[in-house]
């Protein structure tokens, strides 16, 4: 890694977020010595469209959520550029907006190992890769696979990888990607919103604040259930 970065984007839907959200977060700042990691909610992601059973919050409402979980953190900030565009939200546009903020400084795009084994189907993946750094977070078991088992063959070829298969450089823009190991707490937005739908609790998984604003919302709630019937609110 030759270049330091001061900002780190977390981009997702965030529906809802959640402690291993945050706390992922916060292994990157510390581990990368980020000042700032920016949480960038979508509004419309591409991949990921509500099913009949499955509920997306509107994406003011998810804006809403994250400001109020990443308020004690002064590290934490969130950005609206992907809600106040609307539409399909494109990691590779919002990339381009936030790298003329912050030129020369390039940005270091947090994203998940099973993301990045998927980036060749997202919108210009070749243009994509070379925006920003990448730190690709792992969690067991996954902590000491490779990059190379990663990146999606038609797209490894953009790399120079090191031997020991934990980081890389970009052949030409020279960013960087590197595996970030991050605390293993396996908490998924759906199984949340399972819980919801069902009436299980979801406290200590979601933040405080958050979550009585979810159930009060009743948004996730299951048909017919109102958000009284939750969690004995």
């Amino acid at each position: 890694m030759t270049e330091r970065a001061a900002t780190g984007l977390f981009g997702g839907t965030f529906n809802p977020i959640h402690v291993a959200h945050l706390r992922a977060a916060e292994d990157a700042a510390e581990s990368l010595g980020l000042e700032r990691v920016v949480f960038v909610p979508s509004a419309s992601p591409p991949h990921k469209r509500p099913t009949r059973d499955d509920v997306m919050a509107p994406a003011q409402r998810r804006l809403a959520w994250v400001r109020r979980a990443v308020a004690g953190n002064p590290r934490f900030e969130v950005d609206d550029v992907e809600v106040v565009r609307g539409g399909l939200s494109y990691t590779v546009d919002t990339l381009r907006i936030f790298g003329e903020r912050l030129a020369p400084e390039r940005p270091v795009f947090l994203i998940g190992c099973d993301a990045l084994a998927e980036i060749d189907t997202w919108k210009e993946p070749e243009t994509l890769l070379g925006l920003a750094h990448f730190a690709v977070m792992t969690r067991p078991p996954l902590v000491g696979c490779p990059l190379t088992e990663i990146v999606p063959a038609g797209l490894a070829g953009e790399f120079r990888f090191a031997s020991s298969g934990d980081h890389a450089e970009h052949r030409r823009t020279g960013t960087w990607m590197r595996l970030l190991p991050i605390t293993a707490l396996d908490v998924r937005a759906s199984d949340l919103r399972s819980r919801l739908r069902s009436g299980r609790s979801v406290r200590y998984l979601i933040p405080e604040g958050v979550r009585e604003e979810i159930l009060q919302s009743g948004i996730y709630a299951g048909r017919g259930a109102s958000a009284s019937d939750q969690e004995g609110s």
